[in-house]
């Protein structure tokens, strides 16, 4: 990291893992199945680095480990938005692959720790349509990536049943998530599919210095 670079990361964030709907991560517990496979998608909707705009651009973060992520020997491959011209592609893959902050300091430096093998960064279209407040999402990376994300519904009443986690400390990751599920496929490198398990929806909000504590905009449902 160079300490003078200054930057701003604020995605709206949609993750679909391959555990249950309680995921060890988010409540220290071993994983559902002994091992962790994970695909994050997000839009900037606010961003720079240094001078450099990166604002309304997409990406992804493709993981797995063969056993728990704090065991190690994780796989990675980050996917870009192809409309990003050269510096902004530098930029966001320095953020997301955690070169470009304190260590340890936020999701994607955590993560890097963790994984010993990094897959060549792809550079594609990636199609996301996702409410955060309503916990929805479609992804799409042609050749990659297809995924749907959609609330958890209530068997009693058959309407959406709103889960949510606040994390005032403690996380790398976020303040505030909605609790979903979601349906992934991923080819090529990275080749894992998991199906009506685990997904969040947040806004990971980080900068040089790691994750930026403020109160998310998915809390506003509070004040009404």
């Amino acid at each position: 990291m160079d300490v003078a670079d200054q930057w701003l990361f604020k995605s709206e964030t949609y993750d679909n893992c391959n555990c249950a709907v309680n995921c060890g991560c988010q409540f220290n517990l071993p994983s559902t199945y002994g091992y962790c496979q994970t695909a994050f998608v997000g839009e900037v909707v606010e961003g720079h680095f240094n001078e450099t705009p990166l604002s309304g651009l997409k990406w992804a973060g493709l993981y797995k480990w063969p056993g728990e992520i704090a065991s190690g020997g994780g796989r990675r491959q980050i996917v870009i938005d192809e409309r990003a011209y050269e510096a902004q592609r530098g930029a966001l893959e320095a953020i997301i692959s955690g070169d470009a902050c304190k260590p340890l300091s936020n999701l994607f430096a955590v993560f890097a720790s963790t994984c010993s093998e990094f897959c060549e960064t792809l550079f594609l279209p990636i199609g996301l349509e996702a409410n955060l407040e309503l916990r929805t999402a479609s992804v799409d990376i042609p050749g990659i990536m297809k995924s749907t994300g959609r609330p958890i519904m209530n068997e009693f009443s058959g309407e959406p049943f709103h889960v949510a986690l606040a994390r005032p400390s403690g996380s790398f990751e976020f303040t505030y998530a909605e609790i979903g599920v979601g349906t992934t496929t991923v080819g090529g490198e990275m080749e894992m599919a998991f199906e009506d398990s685990w997904a969040h929806f947040c806004l990971h909000h980080f900068n040089q210095d790691g994750l930026v504590r403020e109160r998310s905009r998915l809390t506003d449902w509070l004040d009404r």
